[in-house]
């Protein structure tokens, strides 16, 4: 008898393409190709790239990583497309396309200086000085919006963002991070309403003229089980957050084992 996994795998058509997530999915402890969730040397994930080059399946990282970061990651793995800074950033076929959202387009020539002009990064580092900071050297030479660590409170944001005249734009919690000596801290990006991982693999597929069946999605984080609206099938690794259910699956492995 099939697992539930298997069962739903058998109603739909081979899958085309594959989106993963980069750090503690497809990459292991410090973002390693090669080393497995308990810090050994593995091959694991590295084995499952060239599967997927030999069965002609393709395969688009969505990380949070910039464009510039990004496309020295995807030489290194063989691949040509991405998604990038949390879904704000489209890299296909050698393009590049910003997902704008709700965020106003006579401001700037890219969402990220749009936030600047309209006054959104400076009311979060206004209303959270000594809590939230840009994450140097990461959030440097980026386009589709900014990168902070510190510790927020996300809904709070929103009103700090709101009552700056940017309603538009909210803060998106990635996940624990560090960076701050003597602090726990997460990292923030902040972005236009609109704009995130799941959007920008809808959009994704309609160009490549594919349908939502023909996709699969592999992550851990929350943000990045919001893609699971917009593929046939979700795969979390079993480090990763949130239950099973619906079309989302846990499969058995961490990071790039899973």
């Amino acid at each position: 008898m099939l697992d539930p996994l298997h069962s739903h795998l058998a109603g739909l058509p081979p899958a085309a393409v594959l989106y993963t997530d980069l750090d503690n999915t497809l990459l292991g402890p410090a973002g390693s190709l090669l080393t497995a969730a308990d810090g050994r040397p593995s091959l694991a994930a590295a084995e499952a790239l060239v599967a997927a080059a030999e069965a002609g399946l393709t395969i688009v990282p969505v990380s949070g990583r910039g464009r510039a970061q990004m496309m020295s990651d995807i030489r290194l793995l063989g691949l040509s497309d991405f998604v990038a800074e949390v879904g704000a950033v489209i890299f296909r076929a050698g393009e590049v396309a910003y997902e704008w959202g709700e965020c106003p387009r006579g401001l700037a020539d890219t969402p990220h200086d749009a936030m600047v002009a309209a006054g959104a990064v400076s009311a979060l580092l206004d209303g959270f000085d000594g809590d939230l900071r840009h994450y140097e050297p990461w959030h440097r030479n980026r386009e589709g919006g900014h990168l902070f660590h510190g510790l927020v409170d996300v809904e709070e944001a929103d009103v700090v963002l709101a009552e700056a005249g940017c309603e538009w734009a909210y803060l998106c919690d990635n996940g624990a991070t560090g960076g701050w000596s003597g602090r726990e801290v997460r990292a923030y990006h902040l972005l236009p309403r609109g704009v995130g991982k799941a959007k920008a693999v809808a959009d994704d597929l309609a160009v490549r003229g594919l349908d939502r069946s023909q996709a699969a999605a592999v992550g851990d984080s929350l943000e990045d089980r919001t893609i699971a609206s917009a593929v046939a099938t979700y795969l979390q690794v079993s480090n990763g957050h949130g239950a099973p259910g619906g079309n989302i699956f846990a499969v058995p492995g961490a990071m790039g084992s899973g």
